[in-house]
């Protein structure tokens, strides 16, 4: 119940005080957001990042599938059957990187 009442008056003073500031504080905040997202220097990270993503994605599912059915196994007290890692195919198939797994 504190942390509920503490949320609220925290909404309550962060609308006050944004309320002060105004609606061109704001656009001015949004512009140079805006313009610090479109620098050429973050969206090349920003598509590092995404490469990233994309190419440690299959691994981290099969992780987490792997720990789920350790998981499952323990509480019910029976191994669950490992099956074959499913194939998903990217919608950028001709551009994606495939791994065989072995």
């Amino acid at each position: 119940m504190r942390g509920k009442l503490l949320l609220v008056v925290g909404l309550g003073i962060g609308c006050v005080l944004g309320s002060r500031a105004g609606r061109e504080r704001y656009e001015q905040i949004k512009r140079a957001a805006g313009k610090l997202w479109d620098d050429p220097r973050v969206q090349s990270q920003v598509k590092q990042v995404e490469d990233f993503a994309k190419d440690k994605a299959p691994e981290v599912v099969e992780f987490l599938s792997d720990g789920a059915k350790k998981v499952v196994s323990q509480v019910s007290g029976k191994p669950v059957a490992a099956k074959a890692p499913a194939t998903r195919k990217s919608p950028r198939s001709s551009t994606a990187k495939t791994s065989t797994g072995k």
